[in-house]
């Protein structure tokens, strides 16, 4: 396995370095955060305090990362990730960001010697501990030949979805879906609840007919009916609200730029906008149910 430099320890880049450890890769890590420093260093990442000194030693550069700017600062600055790097060196960014911002920073890689691919991931915290992430990757076919062991450590799923910057669209158009649907069901509990009609009674009708979905399945936004569902612990995440937001704005962007009329998209990226500009930033998305509720007229309340 290609010895890896992991830049990015945070909730998620933190699980999915340690379980390349655990599957004897060589790992050099770096975070700006004390504490996620620590923790990797007990799962037995080789910390450093210059990303650079983990660059260095690397075949693999991969970045985990909050947002596109930080990415591209990381490969830009003065001195920069791409100053570093070994010739050959493959930079794969794990970081959901956006399209644009995805091509910018192959490109950059490109143009100094690198490979470059961007492979975003779904399946959350949980999905990153455990080792079963999907991963959307956008490269070339050599290169994703070449990252593909890697990815198949921290992953369940791998899917090459074409160049670069095609990893990132599949995964904004995949959370796109998940968000509108994510409210249609809090929607539909809010007005079985209304009506008289028991959450238990809901999901096994629904479940198991045409309104069927994750959102309902495993993302239950109820307590019961799926006990390992976010809302069964006071909807901790999981996929946090802020996420989502973030996600459904990059989508919001590529909308934007290709003229593409979706009216539910825009809809879904302004509520969880408004959501997690207050408590939702930190529990789970699927915690919007509250929202809808509290913003619900009661039964037998006339307006």
């Amino acid at each position: 396995m290609p010895s890896t430099a992991f830049i990015g320890l945070g909730h998620m880049g933190g699980p999915m370095a340690a379980n390349l450890v655990k599957a004897g890769v060589q790992v050099w890590g770096f975070d700006v955060v004390p504490e996620a420093m620590n923790a990797a260093r007990r799962n037995g990442v080789n910390v450093v305090s210059d990303p650079l000194d983990a660059v260095a030693q690397a075949q693999v550069v991969l970045t985990m990362l909050p947002s596109g700017q930080h990415v591209l600062s990381a490969y830009e600055q003065s001195p920069g990730l791409l100053s570093a790097a070994q010739p050959g060196t493959i930079f794969l960014d794990c970081s959901t960001i956006n399209i644009s911002e995805a091509q910018q920073a192959a490109a950059l890689a490109q143009q100094a010697g690198f490979r470059a691919a961007d492979a975003p991931v779904s399946g959350g915290v949980v999905g990153a501990e455990a080792g079963t992430l999907a991963f959307m990757v956008g490269a070339d076919s050599e290169v994703f030949d070449q990252v593909h062991p890697l990815l198949d450590i921290m992953g369940a799923r791998v899917v090459h979805c074409g160049d670069n910057g095609l990893g990132q669209a599949a995964k904004i158009c995949n959370n796109m879906i998940l968000g509108i649907t994510q409210i249609a069901v809090a929607e539909a509990f809010v007005l079985a609840e209304q009506l008289g009609l028991s959450d238990q009674a809901l999901y096994d009708v629904v479940s198991r007919a045409s309104g069927q979905c994750w959102a309902l399945t495993t993302n239950c936004p109820v307590p019961g009916p799926v006990p390992t569902s976010p809302a069964n612990r006071d909807y901790t995440p999981g996929f946090a609200g802020a996420l989502m937001a973030k996600d459904l704005g990059l989508a919001t962007n590529a909308l934007d730029e290709q003229g593409v009329d979706a009216k539910l998209g825009r809809l879904a990226a302004a509520i969880y906008e408004d959501f997690a500009a207050g408590d939702g930033a930190g529990k789970d998305f699927s915690a919007i149910i509250n929202t809808i509720r509290d913003n619900s007229t009661p039964k037998g309340v006339q307006e």
